[in-house]
């Protein structure tokens, strides 16, 4: 999948604080929700990287500030040797057309009153890239490219089904041919049989495109199916990051363990034999984070130093990264 060893997009200490404000006229800000709270990783060139964690925990935010939808609050977003935090006006938007999103839910990304050829096309038209009949052309081979008859262009996104409406979302983010896409739980909102058919065009485009993925997602099941490196993500910070057949075969972090647990293993025999590591309380506010490791309030094997010492997101092995202070 990986075509060379280049790293085409790098995230160092990234992050993303949302002020709280008090005040109805004069308003004063009195802290903070730290979404993102200093992530570091690194998406290889032809590669896909899964993201995963519960709800809440930043994974949404991450892939907005890293195509500037958010700007961060702090650290660097460098795509391709070029740093998307410094980029402003015309030569961001020059690099947006290399760096392209697919939204969560279908039903609501895809705006009710234009065409299908108007959604695809916008973006070709915002960038000057083709206008009237040659715009029209491109719609429809990129309705043949994802898998629809290039005849429905004209029609209104209330007369396609969930999964039609996500291959229109896949075809209006391929309209600019970019290099890397973020796929934000784009099969979360889909039938499980609808799911299967998303995930494999998303495949097929990124052998014959060249494509890199950041996937977001909440199924371990299909980020092991689709990804070849994945990251778990808690609280605002990356507690692993590992090669996929690792992560589900050695998992270090006691956060990562708990999510495994929770997967269903096609076995009874091995099924039976597992035992589920359930999680007490509750994920803590992003607003008042919990001193030491964030997972220090729910972790089953957390000692006296995760109250008091944060821990530091370093390399365990070659290629395997772990924030826990007993790792």
């Amino acid at each position: 999948m990986v075509s060379d060893n280049k790293a085409l997009l790098q995230v160092k200490n990234l992050k993303k604080y949302f002020p709280v404000t008090r005040g109805v006229i004069f308003q004063k800000q009195v802290g903070s929700v730290k979404a993102v709270d200093g992530i570091s990783f690194e998406v290889f060139k032809g590669e896909t990287l899964g993201l995963v964690g519960e709800s809440g925990c930043g994974k949404s935010t991450t892939g907005r500030t890293i195509l500037q939808v958010y700007r961060p609050t702090s650290g660097d977003v460098i795509f391709d040797d070029v740093d998307l935090v410094a980029q402003k006006g015309n030569a961001l938007r020059r690099m947006r057309r290399r760096v392209q999103m697919i939204l969560q839910d279908p039903y609501s990304s895809l705006n009710p009153r234009m065409t299908v050829e108007n959604i695809i096309g916008e973006p070709l038209k915002v960038h000057n890239i083709a206008k009237g009949k040659e715009c029209g052309e491109r719609v429809r081979e990129l309705l043949n490219v994802v898998g629809l008859n290039p005849y429905f262009a004209n029609r209104y996104p209330h007369e396609f089904s969930g999964g039609q409406r996500q291959r229109i979302a896949v075809a209006r983010a391929l309209a600019l041919t970019p290099e890397f896409i973020v796929c934000d739980e784009p099969i979360s909102a889909l039938d499980v049989s609808i799911q299967a058919q998303i995930v494999n065009l998303l495949e097929d485009l990124q052998h014959e495109l060249g494509l890199t993925y950041l996937f977001i997602a909440h199924d371990l099941s299909m980020v092991r199916h689709i990804s070849r490196r994945v990251a778990v993500m808690y609280l605002g910070k990356i507690m692993e990051l590992t090669d996929c057949d690792q992560l589900y075969n050695n998992a270090q972090h006691p956060y990562t363990k708990a999510l495994l647990s929770a997967v269903p293993i096609p076995d009874p025999v091995v099924e039976n034999k597992r035992r589920p590591i359930i999680l007490k309380g509750d994920v803590p506010s992003p607003a008042n984070p919990p001193r030491g490791c964030n997972f220090n309030t729910r972790c089953p094997v957390a000692e006296r130093q995760c109250f008091e010492k944060d821990p530091s997101f370093r390399q365990i092995s070659s290629g395997h990264w772990c924030a826990c202070n007993l790792v």
